[in-house]
């Protein structure tokens, strides 16, 4: 992929690397790669509070810079990944951007969710930081029957006909076509059809999550007493410092 179809020299890379705190080399080995991606999932969460806010979600990296960068929001799958890519490659890596079925128990589901193939080292690695869920917390080798370990988790690949396929312990997350890359254009209709299609489940549900070294910190369809209670929630545990306005529309979707 050439870095200009993807805008990737508009990345601000200090600031990102400051942001999700990654102080150390920048060369383009798996040792960065593993140090980048473990950085970001820790550091910035994934969220659909926009969806459900009726807002649109914009996929330039101007925009995924502003909103998950420098005013510390979180997002999901097509922001965390498209924003890892133009970082990964800024520091030199050979990124790939595939758009992937969702399975999780339930067949063939459109091919909506965004994740990368990364080359390190002479090896291709999948590399994901925006699943959300069980989703990777490190990169894996891209390679049938691969295994990582990361705190309490485990991930394996294995093949499905054409399909290499995530498990998160017994439960198939994800399958891509290692051959089939994807272009801004397929991007914009997967991210359309998942922000604004009735039946996705990022319309129909509040979702938060922030990962650390051993737990996975999550807002569900949570309910609460006041709106200053999912207020100090969404601040304190998700970095979401919303308007009144907004945490009013999201806590009478969670009551309602």
């Amino acid at each position: 992929m050439t870095t200009d179809l993807w805008d990737t020299g508009k990345l601000d890379l200090d600031a990102y690397l400051a942001h999700v705190g990654h102080g150390g080399p920048r060369t383009p080995d798996a040792r960065t790669l593993r140090a980048v991606h473990l950085a970001h999932v820790r550091a910035i969460p994934f969220e659909n509070l926009d969806v459900v806010l009726g807002r649109d979600i914009l996929l330039d990296v101007g925009s995924l810079q502003d909103k998950l960068v420098t005013r510390g929001r979180g997002g999901y799958c097509h922001e965390h990944n498209l924003l890892f890519a133009a970082a990964l490659e800024q520091l030199g890596f050979t990124v790939t951007r595939h758009l992937a079925r969702i399975r999780l128990g339930r067949g063939h589901l459109p091919r909506s969710h965004a994740t990368l193939t990364v080359v390190a080292d002479g090896r291709t690695w999948l590399a994901d930081v925006g699943f959300g869920g069980d989703g990777l917390v490190e990169p894996m080798p891209f390679e049938d029957g691969a295994t990582v370990e990361s705190g309490p988790w485990r991930w394996r690949l294995g093949r499905d006909g054409d399909f290499m396929v995530l498990h998160a312990g017994e439960t198939e997350l994800y399958a891509l076509r290692p051959d089939e890359p994807h272009y801004p254009a397929d991007f914009e209709v997967a991210n359309f059809y998942v922000s604004r299609n009735p039946r996705s489940p990022f319309v129909n549900h509040v979702l938060a999550q922030r990962t650390t070294p051993d737990a996975r910190i999550r807002l569900q369809d949570d309910t609460y007493a006041t709106p200053d209670e999912l207020a100090h929630r969404l601040t304190e545990e998700f970095g979401a410092d919303l308007p009144p306005e907004d945490v009013k529309t999201l806590f009478d979707r969670l009551r309602g």
